[in-house]
């Protein structure tokens, strides 16, 4: 592991229109259509990879996320085979790719040891939902001392000046969930949700993406210039379990979709 370079986060962001980045359970349904999954989004267009890491309580995550992620613990993907697989699409992948999980496993591990060992294995940063930035101080030194970026919450409820704070400790970009609530396809944007990215953006100098819900073109297309990225997981789920063959077929369908939805904005 390690012997790809990583290319830089910011890179996702300068080719004109907003990023699409997959969310994909490490090692869900099984490794083999993980990996193709990946491999086929990347050749749909995607512009970032997003690997959760499987956790038993999957605090931020609604039905289908929480399904993959039980799935993937039964099927034996501890932290290790997560670092070992993303050393894996590392090697064949030329997008920015980041490890989203929760903080109980990285601090087992130790922070500095997972630090080290997800920039060894060619991960540009982390995602870790339940780490607020009030409490990111220990996270944050180890992450600068491998070079991971870090990319903070920014939620409905949140205040200005919060967003502010929340730009600050993320080093790229942040990561805006579209509602108060939990993961999960749905089928409109709101109109709450439309006015809260148009308050982000009022505020945030640096990109942010935004994700919880994203699963259809037209959801791009009626956030268009309110997000520089659009996140999906949850419709990605059902999709994978159509087996091997089909799984990563209808991943890349679903992706190029949303490409082509975010090119034309």
């Amino acid at each position: 592991m390690g012997s790809t370079p990583v290319i830089a986060t910011k890179s996702m962001f300068t080719g004109g229109s907003p990023v699409i980045i997959p969310f994909l359970t490490a090692g869900f349904p099984d490794v083999r259509t993980f990996r193709d999954a990946a491999l086929a989004a990347w050749e749909s267009g995607a512009g970032a990879l997003e690997i959760g890491m499987p956790f038993s309580d999957p605090l931020a995550d609604g039905p289908a996320i929480q399904h993959s992620s039980q799935a993937a613990l039964d099927k034996g993907i501890t932290i290790p085979r997560v670092l070992e697989l993303t050393g894996q699409l590392r090697a064949r992948l030329p997008i920015p790719i980041f490890l989203m999980g929760y903080l109980n496993p990285v601090m087992r591990m130790g922070l500095d040891e997972f630090a080290g060992a997800a920039r060894a294995a060619g991960a540009n940063g982390t995602i870790v939902p339940d780490c607020p930035i009030e409490e990111a101080g220990a996270w944050l030194e180890a992450s600068r001392r491998h070079h991971l970026d870090n990319v903070f919450l920014v939620a409905p409820t949140s205040s200005d000046e919060r967003i502010r704070r929340i730009e600050r400790r993320s080093t790229v970009f942040s990561y805006c969930v579209s509602i108060a609530g939990v993961t999960g396809a749905r089928r409109d944007v709101s109109a709450a949700t439309k006015s809260y990215l148009g308050r982000v953006r009022r505020i945030m100098k640096k990109p942010y993406v935004v994700g919880f819900g994203i699963s259809r073109p037209e959801h791009v297309r009626q956030l268009h210039g309110l997000a520089d990225g659009f996140v999906v997981g949850s419709a990605l789920v059902p999709l994978l379990e159509r087996g091997r063959q089909a799984g990563p077929a209808r991943v890349a369908g679903l992706v190029k979709s949303l490409v082509k939805a975010a090119r034309e904005t």
